[in-house]
């Protein structure tokens, strides 16, 4: 009995891996043609490079063995690409995407959605990391008063705290859904893993105010990014 038990949970992680795998590629296929065969592609390209490569030292077999794991990885990564644009694809442009992407954020930052929105559905999030606290707007031009209100909030619950902003959208001097992830790793690091815990204590004050969340469901598939 033990034993099975041991089986299904050791079996359970590779489900899981499987399963986000072909969600993956469901979500590719529906934003691009012949995902499997683009795939099939990379793969034999550098692995007949390879042994084409090896032939010349009259090393076939070693090249090909060399090769082979190096042609499955550069098949995955590009699947991955793939998989990563169909997704930001699929949520572009909708309500609330800001928020999915940035609580796909895997670690260092503490992601808030919706800290600050009005009627029209205009909205701020709040990420918390080391650089300290960033500010994200989504929606219409009112968003940028929204972000000047709350940074008043930080400001007088946790002075002297970097505080960035953004708004996230395809406008000009907007930071597209893309690039938000990468955007957040380009600020400096100002505070020591003790002061973002401190910081992140404090701002709960802010945040376990009762404010009524926005209607309707974060999109979904953003998810799908994680496999990079």
């Amino acid at each position: 009995m033990f034993g099975r038990k041991k089986k299904e949970k050791s079996s359970a992680p590779k489900e899981k891996r499987f399963k986000t795998i072909r969600d993956a590629y469901a979500l590719a296929k529906r934003e691009y043609r012949f995902v499997f065969v683009r795939c099939l592609l990379i793969f034999a390209a550098i692995l007949i490079g390879g042994i084409l490569l090896g032939s010349t030292l009259d090393r076939e077999g070693y090249a090909a063995f060399v090769t082979l794991p190096l042609a499955f990885l550069a098949a995955f990564f590009y699947f991955t690409r793939l998989a990563s644009s169909a997704a930001y694809a699929s949520i572009e442009g909708q309500l609330g995407a800001a928020a999915s992407v940035l609580m796909s954020i895997r670690r260092g930052w503490t992601i808030t959605p919706h800290v600050n929105f009005n009627k029209n559905q205009d909205m701020v999030h709040q990420a918390v990391g080391r650089p300290g606290v960033v500010l994200v707007g989504e929606g219409g031009p009112a968003v940028k008063a929204l972000l000047n209100d709350q940074r008043k909030k930080i400001e007088r619950y946790a002075p002297g705290v970097p505080v960035f902003e953004f708004v996230a959208g395809m406008g000009e001097g907007q930071i597209s859904i893309r690039k938000i992830q990468r955007h957040l790793k380009k600020y400096p690091k100002k505070l020591s893993r003790v002061q973002v815990r401190e910081l992140r204590a404090r701002l709960k004050s802010i945040s376990s105010m009762t404010i009524p969340l926005p209607k309707g469901p974060l999109p979904k598939n953003v998810g799908m990014p994680k496999l990079r």
